[in-house]
């Protein structure tokens, strides 16, 4: 009996034409001894797969698993890497020759997961077929969220724009001092819509793919001074001056585009709540994460007045305003730390803050370094 033909009823159990009963079958050719044939077979399918003996020894690993479960399994117990008794439980069933059946898998770290898992017996040991279901409840999720945001948040101005053309029909008809003040609040509401519903709709893509780790390199050195020179115009504007410190290139891994959000967003937020203090610091530094592997921070202090340690942890929730009035005369949506976030869950990164009143603020983010090359980053005008 050919290998392919005995595993691949099992191995795709995803497949609208498969004809998998689950069954246990006879092992003449000795599956269960992961040979090399079983693992050319693993790591060219393009589910993540998972090929566990007895006693629970993962196998055979392919490269979507790894990927899935943001660890490598091979050689260990499978409960060093999924801690879910239901799976387990269901592995040893399989493995003593049990029917095929699904579990459902959720894992919160690194980072929220749902999985749709196939457990099917292997002549004494257990295959597991992973369906990864995140992107599909995050889509549904986002659709939700993005309804209830939007009509919350988008009232405030729709309600004004509506009196001023009220107003514009009525008693401002004939009035063109008036009318000119009023279609210029009307513009500003405008923009305002317009900048709710950009930040909603990145916020939404990011979030889609928060699961997917980046697997490019690039340069928070480069980044950052792309930065201060996309914004020193704002900040002239204001009579504030940014100020760069770097010890020279810091490649990262992640995305280019979505780290220079991050980075500008946090500049932003300091030019708007504290050019007062004239001053903006962008300090990036090499370091060392807890578990001693090597990672860049890139710190944004301004000089201005300062949080109260209460906002602090509440600062990247949606729509969370320190001060609601001040976040709208600057033209704020609420969710650009929202945005800082969920861009660093993606890449496995971390945010903190510090402030205190009077004494200004510091917004840190760390990323894991990366040995890869560094490529150029396009300019933003």
């Amino acid at each position: 009996m050919h290998l392919s033909r005995l595993l691949l009823p099992t191995f795709w159990p995803f497949s609208k034409s498969t004809t998998a009963t689950g069954e246990s079958k006879p092992d003449p050719e000795g599956v269960a001894t992961t040979d090399d044939r079983i693992e050319r077979l693993v790591m060219a399918l393009p589910d993540p797969v998972l090929v566990v003996a007895a006693g629970g020894k993962v196998v055979a690993a392919n490269a979507h698993v790894r990927a899935a479960l943001d660890a490598d399994p091979l050689g260990h117990h499978l409960s060093a890497t999924i801690r879910a008794p239901a799976l387990l439980e269901a592995v040893n069933a399989a493995v003593e020759g049990a029917e095929a059946h699904r579990v459902e898998l959720e894992m919160r770290v690194p980072l929220a997961r749902s999985f749709d898992v196939h457990v099917a017996p292997l002549g004494g040991a257990a295959l597991l077929v992973f369906r990864d279901l995140t992107r599909e409840q995050q889509i549904e999720r986002m659709r939700a969220d993005f309804v209830a945001n939007a009509s919350h948040e988008l009232r405030t101005p729709l309600a004004s724009l509506s009196g001023f053309i009220e107003t514009m029909q009525g008693a401002a008809r004939n009035d063109e001092a008036a009318r000119s003040r009023f279609l210029g609040l009307m513009r500003q509401q405008a923009d305002r819509m317009r900048r709710l519903i950009d930040d909603l709709l990145s916020l939404s893509r990011i979030e889609i793919n928060e699961h997917v780790r980046p697997t490019g390199t690039a340069d928070l050195a480069q980044i950052a001074s792309m930065v201060r020179d996309n914004l020193d115009g704002v900040a002239r504007e204001l009579d504030c001056a940014i100020v760069l410190k770097t010890p020279g290139p810091l490649p990262v891994i992640g995305d280019g585009d979505e780290l220079l959000q991050v980075v500008q967003n946090l500049v932003e937020n300091a030019l708007k709540y504290g050019a007062s203090g004239k001053r903006v610091e962008i300090t990036l530094s090499r370091a060392f994460a807890v578990s001693g592997s090597e990672e860049a921070a890139a710190a944004v202090r301004d000089y201005g007045p300062g949080i109260s340690a209460e906002h602090l942890p509440r600062l990247t929730e949606r729509f969370y305003r320190v001060d609601i009035a001040e976040s709208r005369e600057q033209g704020g949506t609420g969710l650009g730390l929202a945005l800082v976030k969920h861009i660093m869950n993606r890449h496995r990164g971390r945010l903190t803050i510090e402030s205190r009143p009077g004494e200004g603020a510091t917004f840190t983010v760390r990323l894991p370094m990366s040995t890869g090359a560094i490529p150029v980053h396009r300019k933003i005008s």
